[in-house]
């Protein structure tokens, strides 16, 4: 499909006009090509001579629009560090339409209605960060937006210093959060929450629409992906940094990607924001963390749910399904086929040695994925070796009970554990390059990106530990 071919469709804009502000986009000065993801492109059947077509660099810019096409920001609520802020929105991004199912969205194409006094605009290093963050977390098999191109240009923004702006297109089967639904449940809008819910199970969850007991499932399903995402973060060592419940996807997507990380040594209590300052949104608070986000939506639902109904389905989050749904993705990661009494004992056992030993979390899993009973490789990357070799003798006990053999095991974990992961300072040289107008590793990123589980020789050295000087460094909301 050619740019020029496209047609969008706004089913949002058929709510009522306070779900959203209609917007301009600002053009940037001077725009240009920072990189086109093919891989997203495919999914709204654009071919690759897209990013050849001066209408692409446009499209993101705002001066070219595809048929069909509102600009607008949509309006949502949330708790912010746990504190209810009633009046967000779309500060910095305006949504073009839907193609399919995916709407698309550029981000840091200027003021809107929800903008709070800030410019709209987005930095070259944060949107680079969120272009390649989000393709990665999709190649990793996590639920994610998706990232489509971005673009830079010569405008000049402020933020800790002069930087120039950028526009990334995002993404997504659903934009709808937590916080837009508590957007109307706390200003009353009953009929208005009713709406939106019925707009949600049309866009995201179809298979309800003529459910008469459509909204309470909704909520379930809502409740049984959260769990099955932050399962997801955990296992693979992704910390999100800002888990706001206008951060958090209806559909229990990654979204809004802005101080996070993957791990380098295995930290619990790592904190990759460093406005955070006690930890609320730490690695290891993730899951409690998104039961208290849980609840906050609960909350904003009872005109439509019973109370009741949706507490039961919270308790049993916290009691079985989310501590469910984590050690069946650690399972996989170590390799257990089958599911045994005493394999959450296992995990958490693994959880303690990994923070004791001082070890990189990607680094660990992807040695274990060779392991036949020969323990030097795993000691030889621990700075505790001890602890590791504690954990083993518990782990070598149970393959003793798995039926599936070495070989087999070994292979499953090779497609689950990644060798690559896009660690903060491999982005952060990405980072630096395009400040010099060097794009070249946003690419090669992209590239490792596409490949975690391959043997990629000529990048073998992004496979290793973190220098020691960039290991679990914090980062601010700008970055």
């Amino acid at each position: 499909m050619k740019l020029q071919d496209i047609q969008l469709q706004t089913p949002y804009l058929e709510l009522d006009a306070e779900f959203y502000d209609l917007t301009e986009p600002e053009p940037l000065d001077e725009p240009y090509l920072i990189s086109f993801n093919e891989d997203a492109g495919k999914l709204i059947n654009l071919d690759s001579q897209t990013k050849d077509n001066p209408d692409f660099i446009a499209m993101l810019n705002g001066t070219f629009s595809p048929k069909g096409a509102r600009n607008f920001a949509m309006c949502y609520a949330g708790h912010q560090f746990g504190n209810y802020n009633p009046w967000l929105g779309d500060g910095r991004a305006s949504n073009l339409g839907k193609l399919g199912s995916w709407n698309l969205q550029v981000k840091g194409s200027g003021e809107t209605l929800y903008s709070r006094m800030a410019d709209g605009r987005a930095a070259v290093r944060s949107s680079i960060r969120e272009y390649l963050m989000s393709e990665a977390m999709h190649h990793l098999g996590i639920p994610t937006t998706r990232a489509l191109g971005i673009i830079g240009s010569k405008t000049k923004i402020m933020r800790t210093k002069t930087e120039n702006a950028a526009i990334v297109m995002r993404m997504s089967t659903s934009w709808v959060r937590f916080g837009t639904f508590e957007y109307f449940h706390y200003r009353k809008e009953h009929v208005k929450l009713k709406a939106l819910a019925e707009y949600v199970i049309a866009e995201s969850f179809p298979h309800l629409k003529d459910d008469e007991d459509r909204f309470y499932k909704m909520f379930c399903e809502v409740v049984e992906r959260t769990a099955n995402m932050i399962a997801s973060w955990q296992g693979i060592g992704f910390n999100h940094g800002v888990m706001n419940t206008d951060n958090m996807s209806i559909e229990g997507l990654t979204i809004d990607y802005g101080p996070f990380a993957m791990l380098d040594d295995f930290r619990y209590g790592y904190i990759c924001n460093h406005t955070d300052s006690i930890g609320r949104y730490s690695y290891g608070q993730q899951p409690n963390i998104s039961y208290w986000n849980l609840t906050k939506l609960s909350e904003a639902l009872p005109s439509l749910i019973s109370k009741e109904r949706m507490q039961k389905k919270l308790d049993d989050y916290g009691t079985f399904i989310y501590p469910d749904a984590y050690v069946e993705v650690m399972r996989k990661k170590l390799g257990l086929s089958l599911s045994l009494d005493g394999d959450g004992e296992l995990v958490e056992a693994l959880v303690v040695a990994l923070h004791d030993a001082y070890v990189d979390n990607t680094l660990f899993f992807r040695t274990l994925s060779h392991y036949y009973g020969n323990r030097e490789a795993l000691y030889d990357i621990a700075m505790d070796p001890v602890v590791v070799d504690n954990w083993l003798k518990l782990y070598d006990v149970r393959l003793k009970k798995e039926t599936r053999s070495q070989e087999e095991r070994q292979n499953a974990m090779l497609r689950t554990n990644p060798k690559y992961v896009l660690k903060n300072y491999m982005i952060q040289i990405a980072i630096e390059k395009a400040e010099k107008d060097d794009y070249s590793m946003v690419d090669t990123l992209l590239n490792i990106a596409r490949n975690p589980y391959e043997e990629l020789p000529e990048f073998e050295s992004f496979a290793g530990d973190t220098p020691e000087e960039y290991k679990n460094i914090g980062l601010s909301c700008s970055s």
